[in-house]
């Protein structure tokens, strides 16, 4: 863990998330960019630099799992919105390891809801590829992610645990990811009788977060159940990127709860505002939010600020903050991840030490 030699590291996508990135990998004491992968055909022979409206930085984006492979970089990061699990196996395979924001924490997400095409769990395709490559794979996040991983650490220094919960309470509307907002039903009629399964369908990574949770707990659950409340639009909203009309779906609060003997022990909260303009509305905190009820019992908030002279009137400012609070995890855990044994982590698996951040000296 000592070595100074930067670990080379080839980027998959250029979206909000990885446009955040390419920047921050350059600036990332730990870190050399080797390549990107493009989805996008227009974007593919162009210095990554100039994708993201960076100055110029070497790397060209290329558009293969072929050029990936030939790269022979130390680790892929993937910053697409959605898996893409036939690159995972083959960049696996060839014992390239995988650090993902997209949609994955323990698996149980993917193989309840998006099968393998073999029939197979996706979980144990992976796990094949990463035996045969000699490769490791983790997941993570600001959350799911590092969310669950402040619940598990605030409970550190509680007896007799009754619940711990974890609530995300933000306005999400400077995450300009349509195909997100789609999958989710957000700008459809609220009564829309389709909401709840794209709501269950696409969050429930968040299941995922209330089982890691558990794991770290030594805790069997019988059950994660989902429930929502939905919030309609009072009047049309144009964002700017996105539209919701009067009466659509502008605000959500979603829980993850995980059940013992029909007790919500661990459990995992989503208070989205799109819009205050819906009724019903939520008072939305801006932060992350840990509650542990035991003795003694404890309630922390993870309150983010931008650093000195970010202009927050700026939504592009705001959003990068955000973009940076999701990418900082799978990067600052490189190092540890290249370090670990091949397979399928988790963050239960991860050293104190793949959770920290680097100083600027």
């Amino acid at each position: 863990m000592s070595t100074p030699d930067k670990i080379r590291v080839f980027q998959v996508a250029t979206g909000n998330l990885g446009t955040e990135m390419i920047g921050r990998i350059q600036n990332h004491p730990d870190l050399e960019l080797v390549g990107l992968h493009c989805y996008t055909a227009d974007k593919i022979g162009r210095d990554a630099g100039e994708i993201v409206g960076l100055d110029p930085v070497g790397v060209i984006a290329t558009g293969s799992v072929d050029e990936i492979i030939a790269a022979k970089p130390d680790v892929l990061t993937f910053h697409g919105v959605f898996p893409d699990e036939d690159l995972y196996v083959r960049v696996l395979e060839a014992g390239i390891d995988i650090v993902t924001t997209a949609d994955w924490i323990t698996g149980f997400h993917r193989n309840t809801n998006h099968p393998h095409p073999s029939g197979r769990k996706t979980t144990e395709i992976l796990e094949e590829a990463c035996q045969k490559g000699g490769s490791t794979f983790y997941g993570t996040g600001m959350n799911p992610g590092a969310c669950q991983v402040l619940g598990i650490v605030g409970s550190m220094d509680v007896a007799d645990i009754e619940n711990v919960t974890v609530t995300e309470s933000v306005d999400v509307s400077c995450h300009h990811s349509v195909d997100t907002w789609k999958a989710v039903g957000y700008g459809r009629p609220v009564d829309d009788p389709t909401i709840p399964d794209s709501l269950r369908k696409y969050t429930e990574v968040f299941a995922d977060s209330v089982y890691l949770m558990a794991d770290c707990f030594d805790l069997e659950l019988d059950e994660v159940t989902f429930s929502y409340e939905l919030g309609a639009c009072t009047k049309d909203i144009d964002l700017g990127w996105y539209s919701l009309p009067q009466g659509s779906l502008g605000g959500s609060y979603i829980k993850y709860q995980g059940m013992v003997d029909g007790v919500a022990r661990v459990e995992s909260h989503l208070e989205w505002q799109m819009t205050p303009y819906t009724d019903p509305s939520w008072d939305i905190k801006g932060c992350y939010i840990t509650q542990v009820t035991g003795d003694p019992s404890i309630y922390s908030k993870h309150m983010i600020f931008p650093k000195a002279g970010v202009d927050l009137s700026d939504p592009s400012s705001f959003a990068s903050i955000g973009m940076t609070v999701t990418g900082l995890p799978a990067l600052n855990s490189i190092r540890s991840v290249v370090a670990a044994r091949p397979g399928i982590l988790t963050s239960a698996d991860m050293p104190l030490r793949g959770f920290a951040g680097r100083f600027k000296l």
